[in-house]
This record gives C-alpha cells, sequence and structure tokens, in this order.
C-alpha cells in the first residue's frame, strides 16, 4: 500500500471539506433535563419541608442525639451486631460445607438446620432461648450417658449473651445459603481443572473457589449484616437496653418530646447502616480485581472527576 493511500483522508471530507471542521456537538436530551429539573424541585421541597416543619421540634434533637442512654444504646448494637455476625459467619460457614458434602447423613442434618432456624420468627426465638434454661438448667461436654467434663449453669448466661446466640443461630441458617450459592456460582470446570493438575481440596478452596466465590457472597451476606443492624432492635424482648430500647424508655419518660426522639433513633440507624454499607463497598472493589477491566470508581474519586470535568467544560466555554 503506497503512502498516497495512507494519507489520503477519508470519503466525507473530499466531498464536503465544511463537514470535516464542524465541531461535533453532543446529541440534545430535553427529556432527560426536564425530569431531572423537576427531581431536583421535589427533592428541594422535601428537604426544606423537613427542616421548616415546627413539627419537628429540631431545636430538641441534638440534646437527645447525644443523650447517654442513647450512646449507651448505640454501643450495646454495635456489640450485638459484631458478636452476632462473627457468630453467625463462622457457624454458616460450618453448615454451608456441610450442605454441600456427599455424606448424606451430614447434608440432611444441615438442611434441617436451615430449615428450621429460617421457619422460626426471631421474636419467638430470642423468648425461646431467653426461657432455655427451664429446659435445660445446665449443659455439659462428656461422655454420652456417662461423666460430665464440663459443665455450665445456663441460668448464668447474661441477656447479651442470649441475644448473641439467638440473632447468631438465626443468621447462620441464612449466611450457610449464602455461602453455598457463592460456592456454586464457580465454574465447575475450574473445579475439573484443578483436579487434573492435582490440587488438593483444601488448596482448591482456598486458592480457586474462595476468590471467586467471594464475588458473589459479599454483596448477599452484606445485605444480610443490614437486616442484622435492623433484627438487633428485636433484643429489647430478652430485656437488653440497645438503641432501640434506650429510645423507647426515653420517649416512654418525655412524651412531649416523641418526635425528636423517634427522629435521632432513626437517624442512628441510618448512621450505623451507612457506614456498613460503606465497608461493604470497599470489600467489594477489594474482591473485583481481576473480574473487571476497571475497579469502580470511589465516592471520592467520583467527586473529583465531576470537578475535574466541570471545569473543563467552563474552560472550553471560556474560550469559545
Amino acid at each position: 500500500m503506497s503512502e498516497q493511500t495512507l494519507q489520503r483522508p477519508p470519503i466525507s471530507q473530499e466531498r464536503d471539506p465544511e463537514l470535516a471542521r464542524r465541531r461535533v456537538t453532543p446529541r440534545l436530551r430535553p427529556w432527560r433535563w426536564i425530569v431531572s429539573a423537576a427531581a431536583l424541585v421535589v427533592l428541594a421541597q422535601f428537604v426544606t419541608g423537613i427542616f421548616t416543619n415546627e413539627h419537628y421540634e429540631w431545636h430538641k434533637f441534638g440534646a437527645f442525639f447525644t443523650r447517654e442512654s442513647i450512646l449507651d444504646g448505640v454501643v450495646v448494637t454495635l456489640q450485638v451486631v459484631a458478636l452476632s455476625a462473627l457468630f453467625g459467619l463462622l457457624l454458616g460457614v460450618v453448615v454451608a460445607l456441610g450442605r454441600l458434602s456427599t455424606n448424606p447423613l451430614i447434608g440432611g442434618l444441615a438442611w434441617a438446620y436451615v430449615w428450621f432456624f429460617r421457619a422460626l420468627p426471631l421474636p419467638l426465638l430470642l423468648i425461646i432461648t431467653f426461657n432455655f434454661s427451664y429446659f435445660y438448667p445446665s449443659l455439659g461436654v462428656g461422655i454420652p450417658w456417662g461423666p460430665v467434663f464440663a459443665q455450665v449453669q445456663t441460668s448464668s448466661l447474661t441477656p447479651l449473651a442470649i441475644g448473641v446466640i439467638a440473632l447468631g443461630l438465626n443468621e447462620a441458617a441464612y449466611a450457610a445459603e449464602v455461602i453455598r450459592g457463592g460456592i456454586l456460582s464457580v465454574e465447575p470446570g475450574q473445579i475439573e481443572a484443578a483436579n487434573a493438575l492435582g490440587l488438593s481440596r483444601a488448596r482448591q478452596l482456598r486458592r480457586i473457589v474462595l476468590p471467586q466465590a467471594l464475588r458473589s457472597i459479599v454483596p448477599a451476606y452484606g445485605n444480610q449484616l443490614v437486616g442484622l443492624v435492623k433484627a438487633s432492635s428485636l433484643v429489647y424482648y430478652v430485656s437488653l437496653l440497645d438503641l432501640f430500647g434506650a429510645v423507647f424508655v426515653l420517649e416512654s419518660r418525655h412524651p412531649e418530646s416523641l418526635v425528636p426522639i423517634l427522629i435521632v433513633g432513626a437517624t442512628w440507624y441510618l448512621i450505623l447502616t451507612a457506614a456498613l454499607s460503606t465497608v461493604q463497598f470497599y470489600v467489594e472493589r477489594y474482591f473485583a480485581r481481576g473480574s473487571v477491566h476497571a475497579l469502580p470508581p470511589t465516592p471520592v474519586q467520583r467527586l473529583r472527576r465531576l470537578a475535574v470535568d466541570s471545569w473543563g467544560r467552563l474552560v472550553r466555554r471560556a474560550h469559545a
């Protein structure tokens, strides 16, 4: 191919040189701007109505938001959520592996566990756990129908322990299905390739299955943790004064300030959920490495890109 052919301009430029000098402008979408403007107007009216409505009693919000009983309730909620999530995750891994086992007895027991604890309403499970000492005053470890080596009195369990056990047992049933689904999402051909290479089961799980399964497990389990934050409010049934319990007691003592107290409780739950969602975003972003061409931008990167693009548009308009 000659050099003249390589440097030949496109046919459109040969026929219409004026067309080649025109600036390419993006297509106008008026309906998008109209809908965006309408949404901004509605949002502005909603936010203005919230902060200007005197029935919300915002002047009382700050005093109740940092009240000692509320802060103590937040600490108890964080303890319950953290311990229940850890206990539920560890037990859920065991139950999930049992569900995937080829042993019919182990698989059947794991299936029965998931079926039982997913069928029980959480308030009922909390009440049963709270009254567990009535049926079994003590639990021990030893030889069946023989001597007992270690024993614990169930009546000595604190409300925190009872709440963590009940929530953890319930959480493990859902976590087991999330983990099982993530493991099953891995392409079977990769397991076959690992078997052909002679990799052990433990190494297959650690190096091949888990890195890919976690991409499916993390979003679903993050959703479970958000549900656990809200479900932790039910520990009030076992006389544990968490955030919900503190709000309930506070509004019963100050019925004239019911609305701001409820707003305080809702705000704290929104903060906890937002913090958990932020952690989930970065964990998902970490495990997305290698599966996408470019990692999703963080909120800071999005704001920086928006600022740079806006500044670039202003500069281009100024020079136009």
